[in-house]
């Protein structure tokens, strides 16, 4: 029997490279062995996911959400770079984990993008998840050659505090991006601003008070004003377009750069060549760390369960939420729930996560077996 174990993270608690290696200590203890690909849909991990599939993996050093030096990498082919803000800037760089809604910055995810262009790639990824700051994506820019300026003809800090400041944008200066494919991948169709832009949506999420993101949303409206007066016309609809108000607004200055927007899951699916891990499978274990009704809607794991049909989809989850009577729809054979197993929380508890991510493996093997089984015995009947 073959076993494919393609899972996402768990958020809080194991990577998904992690969860693949607790699923497969389970199988391996019911005598199967088993083949590992962890994936991301273009959030945290999405770099790992990279990796996993082969990339090679660089180190890059880049400014942090407020400016901290922060270790991270990037994932380069011979074609392909991919880039992502959760672990260059993103809310895991915070200092002691505090919200600092108007001062974080995308600077450090644009030097990165800065060290994968050195690799001379033709096509770069930008995974925007997991993003800490709403800066309408300025300091990514600032990091490619674009510089702000104020009615007083002074360079502006790009942050979320300094939007209502910006006048004017000079780009001449800029990275030349000519014959780059950009990539922007995630599941966000915000538009930039308004009541589901960036800041109301995000913002909170990222510390914003409601004061607070009426100052980030009217900055934001500022800034496409602002690159509308300095030679980008088309600001305005790109503003408007779905995805730009991904990642505080990062998702719009990738477009600017002429980036297009693309479903997250099933571009890291094709990245990591997942349809080649699953030929010959007989079963695929996939997971997160919460399923629930938005899961069976475009998200990573219902896109694999119906990328792998026929083959049977079993779904590990912390929690799960999505009733049984809509197993099948989203694509799984059954959903097994770590908090069916224990009644401690979980989600922030990676050793009781992978103890219970290997018992339930087992039960899966085991069951996937004894169901084999039957069917054998039927057909010889």
């Amino acid at each position: 029997m073959k076993i494919l174990v393609a899972p996402d993270k768990f958020k809080g608690s194991l990577s998904a490279a992690d969860v693949v290696d607790h699923l497969a200590v389970g199988l391996a203890s019911a005598g199967i062995e088993s083949t590992g690909l962890p994936l991301a849909d273009g959030g945290d991990g999405s770099v790992a996911a990279a990796v996993a599939a082969g990339f090679t993996p660089h180190a890059v050093t880049v400014a942090g959400a407020t400016g901290t030096p922060q270790r991270a990498r990037i994932a380069v082919d011979a074609t392909t770079a991919v880039v992502e803000v959760a672990s260059t800037c993103g809310l895991a760089t915070l200092p002691k984990g505090r919200f600092y809604p108007l001062d974080s910055s995308s600077l450090g995810f644009g030097q990165a993008i800065g060290s994968a262009l050195r690799h001379r790639p033709t096509r770069l990824v930008l995974a925007l998840g997991g993003s800490a700051s709403t800066d309408g994506g300025t300091g990514m820019l600032a990091a490619l050659g674009f510089t702000f300026y104020n009615s007083r003809g002074r360079r502006v800090r790009p942050c979320g505090r300094t939007l209502p400041q910006i006048v004017r944008i000079e780009s001449s200066h800029a990275v030349d991006l000519s014959g780059i494919e950009i990539v922007v991948a995630g599941d966000v169709t915000n538009p930039l601003t308004g009541q589901s832009g960036a800041a109301a949506v995000y913002g909170p999420q990222k510390g914003a008070d409601a004061a607070a993101v009426r100052y980030l949303d009217a900055g934001l409206e500022n800034l496409v004003d602002a690159f509308t007066r300095s030679g980008f016309p088309q600001a305005r609809a790109l503003a408007d377009s779905a995805g730009a108000g991904s990642a505080g607004g990062i998702g719009f200055a990738a477009m600017l750069l002429g980036a297009r927007v693309v479903s997250g899951a099933e571009y890291f699916l094709d990245l990591v060549d997942f349809d080649s891990f699953l030929a010959g499978t007989d079963l695929v274990i996939t997971g997160e760390g919460s399923i629930d009704e938005q899961t069976e809607h475009g998200k990573l794991l219902a896109v694999l369960a119906h990328r792998s049909h026929p083959v049977p989809v079993v779904a590990v989850a912390g929690r799960s939420t999505l009733p049984r009577s809509r197993w099948e729809q989203a694509g799984f054979t059954s959903v097994h729930a770590l908090d069916d197993y224990t009644e401690r929380d979980t989600a922030a508890d990676p050793i009781l996560t992978g103890a219970l991510l290997t018992r339930i493996a087992e039960e899966i093997a085991l069951s996937h077996q004894a169901r084999l089984l039957r069917s054998s015995v039927a057909g010889r009947r």
